[in-house]
């Protein structure tokens, strides 16, 4: 997965491999190879890459060792994720433990409404791994129509769907024209 959004940043940034070689320092060889999937930089020059190209290191970063699969090619996940974006957090809460099962949290969030009740109670934190592919019936944090969502993740043949748990929200259904953005997975809520 790493390798393939690499590759879909440099030519949104109209740069060639000799433009991104020259800039990093990297043969043009290897970040072919990288591009392809073939091998993973070393951290060192993830962020060499990162910089060249003017995006956050740390949400490229977490799709380090991610496989793509058939399934994520079929429901274009990689222009679903958040390369450029970071998110915004408007006030200062407190630190909070970080249980041993989330391991790769990123961040803990309040859970503000009761849409994916069972699962998360209102006014309960959910931990979120940050800028990484769902698979179907997981739930994560999307950016939809200028809002932020909670929601599980449901792949259909024919369509995306975006499901609150609580059956009083409506499905939202994600078509080929539909913006949303994929901005983490929450972890404490995911068989």
């Amino acid at each position: 997965m790493l390798g393939s959004m690499l590759s879909k940043i440099r030519k949104e940034k109209h740069m060639t491999k000799v433009e991104l070689a020259k800039q990093t320092g990297i043969n043009i060889g290897h970040l072919t190879h990288i591009e392809k999937s073939e091998r993973n930089p070393s951290h060192k020059a993830l962020k060499s890459i990162t910089h060249a190209l003017g995006v956050p290191y740390q949400m490229i970063s977490h799709l380090y060792d991610l496989p793509v699969t058939e399934e994520d090619i079929r429901c274009k996940m990689i222009d679903h994720l958040s390369y450029h974006k970071v998110l915004a957090v408007d006030s200062y809460s407190q630190f909070i433990e970080c249980p041993s099962n989330v391991p790769y949290s990123s961040i803990a969030l309040k859970i503000l409404d009761d849409a994916m009740e069972p699962y998360f109670k209102k006014g309960t934190y959910g931990f979120l791994q940050l800028n990484v592919p769902l698979k179907n019936k997981e739930i994560g944090l999307f950016e939809y129509n200028g809002q932020l969502l909670i929601r599980r993740f449901i792949i259909r043949k024919d369509k995306l769907v975006l499901r609150a748990d609580n059956k009083t929200y409506e499905d939202i259904d994600l078509t080929e024209d539909t913006s949303f953005t994929i901005i983490g997975k929450l972890l404490n809520g995911n068989p």
